[in-house]
């Protein structure tokens, strides 16, 4: 195909290698990222293959170890979640076994710290704002960083101070969870409470005849 580079070198393996190594030098790259940026410039599935196969035997392309420095280095510096480290890399190439290999070096509390960290940074810049419009902006950001919702709102529960944690969604305005809370205890504005008894007025079916 005129234009391509295993026209002007006459070896598709050359140019595969020559290609494969420009990439490399700028960062590490999965195989399957390899594979698609050799197709992408016309390299025959055959001789790339076999170039390939020859840089993973000499270490030059590691899933593996590209994952483990991933993961590392976006949970740290990114605040990405678990889910959120396994789906980059499987955009990347990397084989799911392998995913979850690297994954799993992030434990429960870990994720938590990494989150609540995250959110105590985001809400700074978000302290003019109500609580509810707070607590709606960091859970969505944790969801974003691929952080679980029941993870994420007891986080930001914390953090923010917005609601008791497991009964009530902070998603609501703090009006409705007074009334509901004034409903419950059967106060005074409860419509199927008794309401209070006013003087001179006895309740019928409560006293005696």
């Amino acid at each position: 195909m005129p234009g391509h580079d295993e026209d002007e070198l006459g070896d598709p393996e050359a140019v595969a290698r020559t290609l494969c190594l420009r990439q490399l030098d700028v960062r590490a790259r999965t195989r399957a990222e390899l594979e698609r940026y050799l197709a992408g410039k016309g390299v025959p599935e055959e001789p790339a293959g076999r170039v390939l196969d020859r840089f993973v035997e000499l270490g030059l392309v590691d899933d593996r170890a590209l994952a483990a420095a991933f993961v590392e280095a976006a949970h740290r510096y990114q605040g990405l979640a678990r889910r959120g480290l396994a789906v980059k890399l499987r955009r990347r190439g990397v084989d799911d076994a392998v995913v979850a290999e690297a994954v799993a070096v992030i434990d429960g509390e870990q994720e938590a710290n990494a989150a609540r960290a995250l959110a105590q940074r985001r809400l700074r810049s978000l302290s003019d704002l109500d609580r509810t419009v707070q607590v709606r902006r960091l859970v969505g950001l944790l969801a974003r960083k691929g952080y679980p919702s029941g993870l994420a709102y007891r986080v930001v529960r914390e953090v923010v101070g917005a609601a008791p944690p497991d009964t009530e969604d902070p998603a609501l305005p703090p009006d409705v969870h007074s009334a509901r809370r004034t409903r419950s205890a059967g106060g005074d504005d409860d419509p199927t409470g008794p309401g209070p008894v006013r003087p001179g007025r006895r309740r019928v079916g409560l006293t005696s005849p």
